[in-house]
């Protein structure tokens, strides 16, 4: 067990590590591999990217996603985020381990069987190797096999439920909208894409991007993350952290807690950190996606409901202290006690107009 070390500057190095410090992230995959993932069902993509980069520019991550250099996947929680394509097999492989579709409940809705997927899955991807396809016409392709012929509401349910063990095995991914319609691809498109790895792999490298970023965290909190986010089984994200305890993790008493580190970043988080950085987030941004509303280090328990509903959150060394919004270009916040520091506030609203190209005044009303 090594010496103690305050959440204040945990806080701190995460801040750097994760580009909120400097906003130094020179390109979108720069900060996307930075933050593992990104979601892009809800929340502010542009503005969680824009944010951490040196030289922020409206529509980046969607260039980014049309030109390949990103992937948009179902993966945590079942929800849509983007990857770079270097790194988002590690998730899927955790993802499809649990392999739901092979659970009772889903041989009986959908009428398949294990031994039925590897041909469906095969006809899946031959279906997109020319290109992407919305949903009701991938169904069309499938349903002309005859074994496949009672699934077209399977493919066309605006949940996307069915197709999501597809896009877990690598068969599919998320394209660029077409008029407002939800597209289907192959992942083969994005450049760096390196398929499906093994879980045993895939764990260990989870862990150790997940501590880059996250860290120190405690076995919980990997269990938040790789557990009830991709349903890893906590037996396995147990073997994995047994594993690299070995070599390449330390343990860390903060205030009472055991957390765990990357060896090698244990002087910097030791090292004093940087006073005064207030950031305005957008809601549900990777910040406290990351650890979890439920972690009171970053989010007061009392406001954890209205953050977790997608609040924008107002950081102050990176607690979540208020919320903010803007309406004809006034920015208004709300804190949760107590008056800002005006100089920090007026940079956060400086850089926030940098990142959105518009001026933004603060309404002092």
């Amino acid at each position: 067990m090594l010496a103690a070390i305050g959440w204040h500057g945990i806080l701190a190095w995460r801040m750097r590590r994760q580009f909120l410090v400097n906003a130094d992230a020179s390109s979108v995959e720069e900060a996307v591999h930075r933050l593992v993932a990104v979601p892009s069902w809800s929340g502010d993509a542009e503005l969680a990217i824009g944010t951490r980069m040196r030289h922020p520019r409206l529509g980046a991550v969607a260039a980014a996603f049309e030109q390949g250099r990103l992937v948009k996947t179902f993966a945590f929680r079942g929800s849509m985020n983007y990857f770079v394509p270097e790194d988002v097999g590690t998730y899927l492989a955790i993802r499809a381990v649990g392999r739901q579709w092979e659970l009772k409940s889903w041989r009986q809705f959908y009428s398949l069987e294990p031994e039925d997927w590897p041909l469906l899955r095969a006809v899946v991807r031959d279906a997109l190797s020319s290109g992407p396809l919305s949903q009701r016409e991938l169904a069309t392709v499938v349903v002309r096999d005859a074994r496949f012929s009672h699934l077209a509401a399977a493919f066309t349910d605006r949940s996307c439920t069915f197709l999501k063990p597809f896009a877990w095995q690598g068969d599919l991914c998320l394209g660029p909208a077409r008029d407002g319609v939800l597209m289907l691809q192959s992942p083969l498109v994005a450049s760096g894409w390196s398929g499906i790895p093994d879980v045993e792999d895939a764990g260990p490298r989870a862990v150790r991007a997940y501590l880059s970023s996250y860290g120190p965290a405690s076995a919980d909190h990997l269990q938040y993350w790789l557990g009830e986010g991709l349903s890893a089984g906590r037996k396995r994200i147990a073997g994995w952290i047994e594993r690299m305890l070995e070599n390449e993790i330390v343990t860390l008493d903060v205030d009472g807690d055991e957390l765990l580190c990357h060896a090698g970043d244990v002087d910097e988080l030791a090292s004093e950190p940087e006073p005064g950085a207030m950031h305005l987030l957008p809601g549900l941004d990777p910040w406290v996606l990351g650890a979890g509303t439920a972690d009171t280090h970053i989010v007061p328990p009392d406001r954890r409901g209205e953050i977790s509903r997608g609040a924008n959150p107002v950081t102050l060394d990176g607690r979540v202290v208020g919320t903010w919004k803007i309406a004809d270009d006034l920015l208004t916040v709300a804190t949760f006690g107590g008056a800002l520091p005006r100089d920090l506030l007026e940079a956060a609203r400086g850089r926030l107009s940098e990142v959105l190209g518009r001026n933004i005044d603060v309404d002092d009303r």
